[in-house]
């Protein structure tokens, strides 16, 4: 009998931050227990699959793997969970060589109940709507040297008409402050420079609490420790920028000059299609102001191309309000309906083709943008962590997320340099090493 303690388990993750983030945390809990991690595309005796269920084509990925791993060893136990398992488990019950489904709750529990794999299936997934706290995960490493990403918040109260992820994460659920500035401080004790803070609805941190915290209060206290050298926000709402969020930005000597702000249409009666709770005026608001006091600032955002009823005039007016506003990037999501949301019933659904060509044209503007923002910074100077080596080259990130090429010795890794930005070649952006950064 093959001992249980030196099994070998091989982990594949699809979708968010949040998704790679959990898995990694599985990965090093089942490390410590005796098990052996190995690559996902070679032989396991485990396979676990961390599902992501935002589309119907998500969907058909998880399933596709599920498949391989079944192929790759068909004598393998293959362990189910993430989103997908959460809101459709009915459909991975049928699949063969599917042994445990676990939901986004039970996900925590896996090591024991990987020691105590038989062979009939079980299901466990719970009604995650029931989850009124956040029990913080910690972790101690991260795949890359430099950066590690903390999860500090959990579900969604928004309901937006296209998306299933309140169905899948439940609530809006907040770590506490206590555990979020210990999260941070084990990775700085470890030697990353960078954390970037994660979660489902990242504005929405500390909401819960008792009493109520903010997702500034949490900076204000990372920042008044001086707890890592460098923190970066994940994506936040438009509605959750405010003022005193900006204020902060703008003297910040830890958190980056960095947002990830979604807008999904820069229509408005597309916006309230889709349920979100602001206008283009109230977006553009927020993005000249952010403009005006953090002029360096970086400033990225997500679109939804083709949401049912779109039509070509409305198109052609987001697409002009984008170009007028101070973005650097746009992540662009043609539309896909996700069984379980209004939005997959709502009438006038737009052809494929014309939805395909929508989002060609919005990626060649966010290209067009992204080598503008990037050019605006030539002969300027920099703080640049440097992360890896590619080739001849060191590569870093810049606080305001521009990645850097530059010359130099490896033992400039894992170090912030202040680096002259001298040209773009493409989106390859190049720079010298003045000296150490302060």
């Amino acid at each position: 009998m093959v001992n249980k303690q030196k099994q070998t388990v091989a982990i594949t993750t699809l979708g968010c931050k949040i998704n790679q983030f959990e898995s990694a945390a599985m990965a090093e809990t089942l490390g410590k227990e005796g098990f052996s991690i190995v690559p996902f595309d070679g032989a396991a005796d485990i396979y676990v699959i961390n599902t992501c269920t935002v589309t119907s084509k998500t969907d058909a990925e998880s399933r596709r793997l599920i498949r391989r791993a079944s192929r790759q060893n068909p004598s393998a136990k293959i362990v189910v969970t993430g989103c997908y398992a959460q809101v459709a488990f009915e459909e991975l019950q049928d699949m063969p060589g599917v042994n445990l489904i676990l939901g986004n709750s039970e996900k925590k529990g896996i090591a024991e109940m990987l020691k105590d794999l038989g062979e009939n299936q079980r299901v466990l997934v719970s009604d995650i709507s029931r989850e009124l706290n956040e029990r913080g995960t910690r972790l101690e490493s991260f795949a890359e040297h430099t950066r590690a990403f903390l999860q500090v918040q959990n579900g969604c109260d928004a309901f937006c008409s296209y998306c299933i992820v309140p169905y899948a994460r439940g609530r809006s659920r907040s770590v506490s402050l206590e555990e979020a500035l210990a999260g941070i401080r084990t990775f700085a004790e470890r030697g990353f420079k960078e954390v970037v803070l994660t979660g489902i609805h990242l504005g929405a941190y500390g909401l819960d609490l008792n009493p109520p915290l903010s997702l500034l209060d949490l900076l204000n206290a990372a920042e008044k420790e001086r707890l890592v050298e460098r923190i970066r926000i994940g994506s936040v709402e438009p509605t959750e920028v405010s003022d005193a969020l900006i204020s902060f930005l703008a003297k910040s000597a830890t958190v980056c000059p960095h947002l990830h702000i979604p807008l999904q249409s820069g229509h408005d009666r597309v916006l309230k299609a889709m349920n979100r709770n602001y206008s283009t005026a109230d977006f553009r608001s927020v993005m000249e102001k952010l403009d005006t006091d953090l002029p360096s600032i970086c400033i990225g955002t997500d679109i939804i191309t083709g949401f049912p009823g779109e039509t070509d005039d409305e198109f052609q007016d987001g697409y002009r309000f984008l170009e007028s506003l101070p973005l650097a990037y746009f992540h662009v999501f043609p539309f896909s309906p996700r069984s379980g949301t209004p939005a997959a019933t709502m009438e006038g659904h737009v052809h494929s083709s014309v939805i395909k060509e929508r989002a060609k044209a919005l990626r060649k503007l966010s290209e067009e943008k992204k080598k503008s923002f990037y050019r605006s910074f030539i002969g300027e100077k920099l703080q640049v962590l440097v992360q890896t080596r590619e080739g001849d080259l060191l590569k870093g990130l810049s606080r305001n997320y521009i990645p850097v090429f530059m010359e130099g010795d490896d033992d400039l890794l894992k170090t912030e340099q202040l680096v002259r930005i001298t040209g773009v070649e493409r989106e390859k952006v190049t720079g010298e090493v003045i000296s150490s950064a302060p």
